[in-house]
């Protein structure tokens, strides 16, 4: 499987092409449609929120609500378009608008990316570094996530801090429990002394024209022992999962299962004892691991951690170089988020149920669902009888 994206902030679009899905995958319009709304709730969003109602349209791939072996075209309409015509438009007479934008902005993407693709308008680099992107893998992860209940694997996200409020690391069972919680919570926080915390430490931040970062941790619960592999570097499932979080806007630090606790642990705590019992096969007691070892997912919930570093883009603007003159300034401000940490939890959702999904497909094969179900079934009972 594979799948590009392609829109600008304020674009006409976001468009998305998946290739490889199987077909006869039944895919729920309504619940791509919810996640693309949990991607926009979160306490600390901007105005950008209030404009954007994000729903799919499906342009291919799909007839009578099922897959049909073809590429799956998404599209998801920038409503705020119409506001930015003048300045976004695909043809014009003009060669530049008139009000080009040359002040690039600390922690953006605006100075490397003008000096790498040789721009002078920095607005040809920040519509597409925007994390307005997110919304169309956000809908390509939620037809993943589609495919991956299928085999009864489930997708779970939670904050574990903003700033300098956070709780202890919860286990799946712990999460699941209290998974409506968190869905309800405005930071996607289970504990509400924590989240009121949390919640006042952004109203802060934005009182004083500041921003927030903070740490989510991703779960998958039900995932069978065998997805990626060792013998390929890039076939370690641990560091695709890795690089497609790190390919989140501002995530700038990941962890699988312990991550860096483990680095200050003697080894007789840190790894795994493996058990074996007649029902249920080999298990552990403990997942340190997070689910994978030596690139391989082992049976257990699979734990990934990401840190995300405050918005870059502050209402008490940090200074910075004019390119068209070399004078100093003191950066523009577009309109941002005081903490988007709740949000990035929903897009790391999204990256990790492809990367599962990917990794799922490459194991079973089949070009039908009924053909990966089969497959999926006697490899279980193979794992089953070791």
């Amino acid at each position: 499987m594979r799948f590009l994206t392609a829109g600008e902030s304020h674009g006409p679009a976001l468009t998305t092409i998946i290739e490889g899905l199987p077909a006869n995958l039944p895919l729920d319009k309504s619940a791509i449609n919810l996640e693309l709304a949990r991607r926009q709730q979160g306490y600390g969003r901007g105005d950008r929120m209030k404009i954007e109602k994000d729903q799919i349209e499906v342009l291919a791939g799909l007839r009578f609500g099922r897959t049909i072996g073809s590429p799956v075209t998404l599209r998801i309409s920038n409503q705020d378009y119409q506001h930015w015509l003048s300045k976004m438009a695909p043809f014009a007479e003009a060669e530049q608008p008139a009000d080009m934008v040359t002040q690039p902005r600390p922690g953006h993407a605006d100075l490397p990316g003008a000096l790498k693709y040789d721009l002078t308008d920095l607005r040809d680099v920040l519509e597409r570094a925007s994390a307005r992107e997110t919304a169309a893998r956000v809908a390509v992860g939620a037809v993943a996530k589609q495919l991956l209940k299928e085999f009864e694997i489930n997708i779970y996200s939670y904050v574990q801090s903003i700033g300098s409020t956070g709780i202890k690391p919860l286990d799946a069972a712990l999460l699941v429990s209290n998974y409506e919680q968190v869905e309800k919570s405005p930071v996607r926080c289970p504990d509400d002394e924590a989240a009121k915390k949390m919640m006042a430490a952004i109203d802060y931040a934005k009182a004083e024209g500041d921003s927030l970062g903070g740490v989510f941790t991703v779960m998958a619960v039900g995932v069978p022992v065998g997805l990626g592999s060792h013998v390929q570097w890039d076939r370690r499932l641990d560091g695709r999962l890795a690089s497609a979080l790190m390919s989140i806007q501002a995530i700038k630090g990941v962890e699988i299962g312990d991550g860096f606790a483990m680095a200050a642990l003697p080894g007789s705590l840190v790894h795994d004892e493996i058990y074996y019992h007649r029902s249920k096969g080999y298990y552990r007691q403990t997942n340190h691991a997070g689910g994978i070892e030596g690139g391989i997912t082992n049976g257990e919930t699979v734990v990934v951690r990401a840190a995300m570093k405050p918005i870059p883009t502050l209402y008490k603007p940090l200074r910075s170089v004019n390119m068209a003159d070399h004078s100093p300034f003191t950066a523009t401000v577009e309109r941002s988020d005081a903490c988007a940490v709740p949000a990035a939890s929903i897009v790391a959702e999204a990256v990790v149920a492809w990367e599962l999904a990917l990794a799922l497909r490459e194991k079973l094969g089949g070009d039908s669902l009924g053909e990966m179900k089969e497959n999926y079934n006697a490899y279980l009972k193979r794992v089953a009888k070791r």
